[in-house]
């Protein structure tokens, strides 16, 4: 079965480069929020870059990556429906949120896939955005999963 690990992570590299270059569009969107506070152009492209983290991060069985996108997702969608303001304290959690993505995908094994990391880090962050968005306690989606770790080899099995 070595090959069929193989396959599946042939495409990390490529998503790794994807992945990247989404986390950018976000963080310049975020950019953009702060110069022009609750801009829907700039929170919906956040919105579609951070699905499209989540489903390809999904595709290749990165769980950490996807549900903690999928979460900020969330928590970002709540407060746009609601018509929340992101004010600096809000875009300040986002921002951190960014930072911990961005590092995560810089710890991926290339060649594993595995990101060895727990998830106190996400869950506090995603907490912090969360109460700056209005939601005074963090509840994941209904169809979420716990944040954690799967590695490559476990969801190939």
């Amino acid at each position: 079965m070595p090959n069929e690990h193989k396959e599946g992570t042939q495409g990390l590299p490529e998503f790794l480069v994807e992945a990247e270059a989404l986390l950018a569009k976000s963080e310049e969107c975020l950019s953009h929020l702060q110069l022009i506070s609750n801009d829907s152009d700039a929170i919906d492209c956040m919105l579609s870059t951070l699905l499209k983290l989540a489903n390809k991060a999904d595709a290749l069985a990165l769980e950490t990556i996807s549900e903690f996108s999928l979460h900020i997702h969330g928590l970002l969608n709540h407060a746009q429906h609601h018509h929340m303001a992101l004010h600096e304290q809000a875009l300040g959690a986002l921002k951190d949120c960014f930072s911990l993505l961005a590092w995560q995908l810089e710890l991926i094994d290339p060649k594993t896939g595995q990101l060895g990391l727990d998830d106190s880090e996400q869950i506090s962050l995603i907490e912090a955005l969360a109460f700056q968005v209005g939601q005074s306690r963090f509840q994941p989606a209904v169809h979420s999963k716990p944040l954690t770790l799967v590695t490559f080899s476990e969801r190939q099995a």
